[in-house]
């Protein structure tokens, strides 16, 4: 078995999945993939199997061996028949199956040869929050179709999150500013300014603040 790397090498680490080694247990073909790279924040493994063998053993995350894991099954070569509470669902390559109740009985079977499942999991609420980008690209569709107190409302909940985020403080600059409100806006962006003053060379230019330009408190 490849050990795993030491903890200080914090180097770029390359891996094909099929690289990885296989381990029979359990009645299905374990790829351990979390301790071959030495994933710390989540876990995350690989299991193969072929048509009608089981490629996720039958489980719940409330046993001893168990992490008490919320999991994401990501289906990434073949197809399975997952088997969640009794109930069989079909699920294609490329299909993702995510279980927040730990006590959700879940299991699966490959459906052809060579199917193999990416699990990813962790103690739900452990990796919170979520990065910081995550809200204002969310936040795009509502922006781009003119729903701005709607784009607002995405990256305000970010900003509860992540407080003084200079970047969201400025994307709500921009929010507020199409939305017709323009002192509060001029109150937003002069914070993401003082948070990151790199800000200045979007502000200078950014088609969102041209209402704001030529009033008194533009900080530019």
């Amino acid at each position: 078995m490849t050990p795993p790397p030491a903890p200080d090498d914090l180097a770029p680490r390359i891996l094909q999945l099929d690289d990885v080694e296989r381990i029979a247990v359990a009645g299905v073909e374990y790829r351990p993939v979390r301790r071959t790279l030495g994933v710390t924040a989540f876990g995350i493994n690989g299991f193969t199997g072929d048509a009608g063998r089981r490629v996720i053993e039958e489980h719940d995350e409330t046993g001893a061996g168990a992490g008490a894991h919320e999991e994401l099954y990501l289906v990434v070569a073949g197809a399975a028949t997952f088997e969640l509470d009794g109930e069989a669902v079909e699920v294609p390559v490329g299909g993702m199956v995510f279980l927040p109740d730990v006590a959700t009985r879940r299991g699966a079977v490959a459906r052809v040869d060579g199917t193999t499942v990416v699990v990813l999991g962790g103690r739900p609420g452990a990796a919170l929050p979520a990065s910081p980008f995550e809200h204002w690209f969310v936040a795009e569709p509502a922006y781009a179709a003119g729903r701005y107190r709607e784009a607002e409302a995405i990256v305000r909940a970010g900003l509860e999150e992540h407080p003084g985020h200079p970047t969201m403080q400025y994307q709500l600059a921009c929010y507020v500013a199409l939305d017709g409100r323009p002192d509060e806006a001029l109150e937003l962006l002069q914070a993401a300014l003082d948070g990151d003053p790199s800000l200045a060379g979007y502000a200078r230019t950014d088609d969102d603040l041209a209402s704001l330009r030529g009033l008194a408190d533009w900080p530019l």
